[in-house]
């Protein structure tokens, strides 16, 4: 059954520190934390993982590692999130065997979202629903129509990501999406908790008045 949980949260370079942010999202009560520290040394890595580590254990936030597998390994994280160009699901599954852990993954259109299926992530990741300065070499753009389509017809867990903000989340979950992950409107916000509780009310706000569509 596919899990709803509104917000999750991507920590990349945070105006207002990794640290501020972690305890935020802890005190909101934010059901994902991601830390995403692309090209950077994995000791550096390590080092904020096991930060945010120590504000989100007992709480109710898991904590996920981007990419980095023995990070999420050493800093005992709750999950790891792959992309499509990094290590095989299976594989990472193998090297950490620890039980409970969570193994997300990035799908970027209909086919990756189908090949999904047979690998039984914790949940997807569905985008870039909107351009994004993000990533180096962006993925093409889906689009409002296309990733509720996908978002529809998958019986699993998934993550609208990709340019979304307080300003377009209404339409983002208007067409289809249960949660949504930011990276910016919470990384450039002096007030993360703030920029947090915004996009958590929006959410809030219209689950309650049934303005989302069903799952």
């Amino acid at each position: 059954m596919p899990d709803d949980f509104g917000l999750y949260l991507i920590l990349t370079d945070p105006l207002a520190g990794y640290e501020a942010c972690a305890r935020a999202a802890v005190l909101e009560g934010v059901r994902y934390l991601q830390l995403r520290m692309k090209k950077r040394p994995e000791a550096e890595v390590l080092e904020t993982a096991l930060l945010l580590r120590r504000i989100t254990a007992g709480t109710g936030t898991l904590f996920i590692v981007n990419d980095y597998l023995s990070v999420a390994r050493d800093s005992d994280a709750d999950g790891v999130h792959l992309g499509q160009d990094d290590m095989d699901l299976t594989e990472a599954r193998g090297l950490w065997p620890a039980p409970g852990k969570v193994f997300g993954l990035s799908t970027h259109d209909e086919e990756q979202e189908k090949a999904a299926r047979a690998l039984s992530p914790g949940y997807i990741g569905v985008g870039p629903v909107f351009a994004t300065p993000t990533k180096d070499k962006p993925d093409p753009v889906l689009g409002l129509d296309r990733m509720g389509g996908i978002i529809r017809s998958s019986p699993l867990t998934t993550v609208a990501i990709g340019g979304i903000d307080a300003e377009n989340l209404p339409r983002v979950l208007a067409h289809g999406a249960r949660n949504f992950a930011v990276v910016r409107a919470v990384n450039r916000a002096s007030d993360p908790r703030a920029a947090i509780r915004r996009l958590m009310d929006i959410h809030r706000t219209l689950a309650k008045r049934g303005d989302m569509p069903a799952g």
